[in-house]
């Protein structure tokens, strides 16, 4: 007994002895400059291997050490290297941002790297440059702001699609919108709109709730999304909280918005005199034309003195206040943060019935469970109403108008009700019905409403097995419930056979599910430092739709399809994808000096044929930080030099669901129902594949004072799909195939600098974007837009480009329209013959270059920015050109003011053919509607006032701002339209593109704001 006794008592010295050896340190690990903890941040014992640890999300480390560990060394990417004796078993540590490093932590897929070791191509913008600015959506808050990325808006109309080009356009037919991801969570970007007017999937985003904007554009920087990337993808990462007191802050502006221009018509005298010209150019007699004025002019005589001067593009605009209320509750402690807001948004457009109301609500919550389990959770809820338009080639559109003759009132004097109103007596128009359908009546009699719900969130758990390994899964759902509602009451002419109204609903339900699971491994071994990240996606969504339509109710009182008498159609859809991943990248940087990326990701989609369901997508970039070696560390005039090199493939699947497939749809045939086949299966059918190669510099001088970003870059864009024609024998027309072949090439930077630093900072950023887009193959067809067809996809020229005949002008003989035979410069043989004249490349809707230039400054406690955002060098096609500059050959709409410089009489040199009334005298398509579309526009300018603090605390508050801006302050364009930046909601897509048809201006939107935090 004794013996076993000294045996335990010997056991436990032991034991005893050993953890004498050894001590636990534990601490937290913050940023020296604002006191923000530091996740990743290693942490080892110095003069000792093989004993180390890193820091959790909030900063916090444990660590064991042996007894006679002297000092920690605390090293972190991007900060200088920190060592602290050890003097206790807490030691907390303050690290100093390394100015000769590029600090910046970036978000990338599936991880964050910093600045300073990523080696592709990523541009960034801070949450704060985007937070407050009056814009439906954050494509344009962030339009001007970053190389490479060309921003286009459709039109004016709220909450209406928006054209977002990465290093340009990737496809003809396949979908060329970037790949948006919220969280980590791939959100929905379908076009769920009815009336062929795209609406926009972002507009559900709070701007004030985002934290950073990533634009992931080369290869390397992308491939780890596959098959989606092809476009560049997007990351938007939301606020989260941090560790400390609860921070209140409310923010408000409000304000009003009106067109940022508006196109010069012919007012009463010009009209009448300029109609009864075309008349009689014409061939048409003078009763005809008498007769046809006294109809527009309310069936009096009023025209022939001008009483009525209708100025129609005033008509069709309205006071547009704009207000938006945000109230945000964050902090949280070590172990859980929080962030919580709620924005009310409403918007009133400036056209009339055009409006965009919106309720959004965001919380987002981070709890440190165990010292080796994360979890958290981001949601948000939203509800927008759209009160819509019309698309751009429907005269219910507001900006169609135009068309209207300056003769015709407003209200019918005889009525009292809108000119051309149907006559509620007889349900028949009025004699003095004007040229077209009113859009006015819609404001009264009709309403086109569309209304989101939308829930976005995703929780997640992230679990650490080792010091340097860790496990993280996502579960993510976008659920989107959309519903359009329209009704148009009995004045409308589109219920001139059917008086009693018509109405149609639809609804949607989009359900998008993701699901992420990966590892991640960060490992320093002696100079070398290896990151890792691996493992799998599945996302799946399916769209419910469902239509109804009626006509016939009781009266404009009854405004719901229950009420329908005549329940004339109705439909019932339901479509899905799915798509399974694997992915995986190793990143490896020795001696902060030489850098190495690899990245593959495997997609499989329901989307592709049997043949080709896998597809894998890799990526390699290397980089070497140059200023990290031992012959630059003796200057001081260059802070950071780094070469950067990518290449890598990625893909496009932004097809339908079913190309692939061999189709069948219902079909009855005498009350007998069946099926037949309607569409060819291609089994072999696969992702359109994108090679990009990259060569990148990023320079910094004077210790962070001036720095720039330049990259030139090659995009080749192979099996291209494409609806390839089969012969009408087969009984189909298409089969969609892989075929065809597409690049950009270009150029890209930006330069920031400080050019003042103390009690008055100046500083500057400018980018500068060139890209040159060419189809390289189809096959020898010609792929045509929509519209006039004058967009084409042609061999050798850029995607897009304007072919049509070339405008020569009026014949000084006679006035005739003349189109150049051949149209080249040896030979400029003219002919009045339209169907005589080549279809020639006559301009080119991508722009030369795009670049923005931002400038802020500060004094005390003032601050003022302003953007200037500029576009060059592309051409716009003016569609409703055959109806509004048209000679008066097309009809009675009326005029731009340029058509008054028509031919007269013989000698005349002029470049606007005849009036001829319906002669049809120079309205085919031609260069003649070809304008340069160059603009430079002041985006955005900021004045604010911050009080000083000392006068805060007094009152109990943390901070106070008040400011004022404006968007789209001035432009400045040789444009004759509306606006330079448009693509016509009703004409638009991959090919289509710089259509202007009746596209609504932009708005100019002035706002006064006031930020406060508790």
């Amino acid at each position: 007994m004794k013996k076993n006794l000294l045996t335990i008592l010997l056991l436990f010295s032991c034991i005893s002895f050993v953890f004498a050896q050894n001590r636990v340190i534990s601490g937290k690990v913050t940023d020296q400059k604002d006191g923000a903890p530091l996740p990743g941040v290693s942490v080892t014992v110095k003069g000792v291997s093989g004993t180390g640890t890193q820091t959790d999300i909030s900063g916090s480390y444990k660590l064991t050490v042996p007894a006679t560990a002297k000092i920690l060394v605390f090293g972190f990417v991007g900060y200088k290297p920190a060592e602290i004796a050890i003097t206790g078993d807490v030691i907390n540590a303050q690290i100093e941002p390394d100015a000769k490093q590029l600090t910046e932590v970036v978000v990338v897929g599936y991880g964050t790297q910093s600045r300073r070791s990523l080696t592709g191509s990523v541009s960034k913008i801070k949450g704060s440059d985007v937070a407050n600015i009056p814009v439906p959506s954050l494509e344009s808050a962030i339009q001007g702001k970053t190389p490479g990325v060309y921003i286009q808006a459709q039109n004016g109309k709220l909450g209406q699609g928006i054209q977002v080009r990465i290093r340009g356009a990737s496809s003809i037919s396949a979908g060329s919108q970037p790949l948006y991801v919220v969280d980590g969570l791939p959100i929905t970007v379908d076009n769920f709109s009815t009336n062929d007017a795209s609406t926009n999937p972002l507009v559900d985003l709070n701007q004030n709730d985002i934290e950073s904007i990533e634009i992931l554009k080369d290869a390397s920087a992308a491939a780890i999304y596959g098959s989606r990337a092809s476009n560049g993808v997007v990351l938007v990462t939301t606020k989260k909280g941090k560790a400390g007191k609860t921070n209140i802050t409310y923010n408000q502006y409000w304000g009003f918005s009106k067109p940022t221009r508006e196109r010069k018509f012919m007012n009463a005298r010009q009209y009448v005199a300029y109609m009864r010209e075309a008349a009689k150019n014409g061939g048409y007699s003078s009763a005809t034309i008498e007769d046809r004025l006294k109809r527009y002019s309310a069936g009096n005589d009023d025209y022939k003195t001008y009483k009525v001067n209708t100025d129609w593009q005033d008509e069709i605009t309205q006071h547009a206040p704009v207000q938006n209320y945000n109230l945000v509750f964050s902090g949280g402690n070590d172990k859980t943060k929080f962030y919580i807001s709620g924005t009310y948004n409403n918007q009133k457009g400036y056209l009339i019935s055009n409006s965009l109301n919106q309720y959004s609500f965001r919380v987002n919550l981070e709890n440190q469970a165990t010292s080796w389990l994360n979890v958290g959770a981001n949601l948000s809820l939203s509800r927008t109403r759209n009160n819509r338009l019309d698309n751009d080639n429907a005269f219910s559109t507001p900006e169609q108008v135009v068309a209207l003759a300056p003769i015709t009132p407003a209200i019918d004097p005889r009525t009292g009700l809108i000119s051309g109103a149907l006559d509620p007596a007889t349900g028949e128009p009025n004699s003095n019905y004007p040229t077209y359908f009113n859009p006015l009546l819609n404001v009264i009699s009709s309403y086109y409403k569309t209304t989101d719900y939308r829930n976005l969130g995703n929780v997640f758990a992230e679990v650490k097995l080792l010091p340097s390994l860790k496990f993280r899964s996502e579960v993510g759902v976008d659920i989107l419930n959309s519903g359009e509602d329209t009704y148009n009451g009995s004045l409308t002419v589109r219920n001139s056979t059917t008086s009693n109204g018509t109405g149609f609903s639809s609804s949607v339900t989009s359900m998008n599910f993701n699901t992420n699971n990966f590892l991640q491994f960060t490992q320093d071994i002696g100079k070398s430092n290896i990151s890792a990240v691996g493992g799998m996606t599945y996302q799946r969504q399916q769209n419910d739709l469902n239509q109804l339509t009626g006509t016939q109710f009781p009266s404009d009182a009854y405004k719901k399809i229950t009420s329908a008498a005549d329940l004339t159609s109705g439909s019932s859809t339901s479509t899905a994808y799915s798509l399974l991943s694997y992915f995986t990248r190793v990143n490896y940087s020795f001696d902060e000096r030489y850098l190495v990326s690899l990245s593959g990701r495997i997609d499989g989609s329901s989307r592709f044929g049997a043949n080709h369901r896998y597809g894998f997508f890799p990526a390699g970039s290397v980089g070497w930080i140059i200023s990290q070696e031992n012959f630059m560390k003796e200057q001081n005039t260059v802070s950071e030099l780094k070469l950067r090199a990518s290449y890598g493939l990625t893909g496009n699947s932004e097809i339908g669901n079913f190309p692939a497939r061999g189709l069948f749809s219902a079909f009855g045939y005498a009350g007998v129902a069946g099926a037949r086949p309607t569409q060819l299966p291609n089994p072999d059918l696969k992702w359109e594949t994108t090679a990009q190669a990259d060569l990148g510099l990023d320079i910094g001088f004077f210790q962070g004072r001036l720095s720039g970003t330049f990259d030139v870059y090659q995009k080749k864009t192979r099996d291209m799909l494409l609806n390839v024609q089969v012969p009408a024998t087969s009984g189909y027309t298409t089969i969609t195939q892989n075929f065809g072949k597409l690049q950009n090439k270009g150029f890209e930077f930006q330069i920031d600098s400080k050019n003042f630093v103390g009690a008055f900072t100046w500083s500057t950023s400018f980018n500068f974007s060139l890209n040159r887009n060419k189809v390289t193959d189809v096959k020898g067809q010609i792929i045509q837009g929509s519209g006039d067809a004058v967009n084409q996809a042609v061999e050798g020229q850029p995607l897009g480009v304007f072919v049509t005949a070339e405008f020569a002008g009026a014949d000084p003989a006679n006035g005739d329209a003349l189109w150049y035979v051949n149209a080249t410069p040896g030979d400029r043989t003219t002919t009045n013959d339209y169907n005589l004249a080549k279809q020639v490349k006559v301009g080119d809707p991508n722009p030369d270059y795009i670049a923005g230039l931002t400038n802020t400054f500060t004094y005390k406690n003032f601050d003022f920015s302003f953007l200037l955002q500029s576009v060059h060098g592309n051409d716009i096609y003016n569609g409703a050109g055959q109806y509004m500059s048209a000679s008066g050959s097309n009809g009675y709409d009326n005029q731009t003011i340029d058509q008054l410089a028509s031919w007269k009489k013989p000698g005349d040199i002029t470049m606007v053919p005849q009036a001829r009334l319906f002669g049809g005298n120079g309205i085919n398509p031609s260069s003649r509607y070809i304008e340069d579309g160059s603009y430079v526009r002041l985006k955005n300018i900021v004045l604010g006032y911050n009080f000083p603090k000392e006068l805060l605390s007094k009152i109990k508050l943390q901070s106070l701002r008040i400011y004022a801006q404006a968007t789209n302050l001035a432009t400045w364009t040789k444009y004759k339209g509306w606006d330079p930046e448009l693509n016509s909601d009703a004409f638009s897509g991959n090919i289509t593109q710089g259509y202007d048809f009746y596209a609504a201006p932009q708005a100019k939107t002035i706002t006064f704001g006031i930020n406060v935090g508790f």
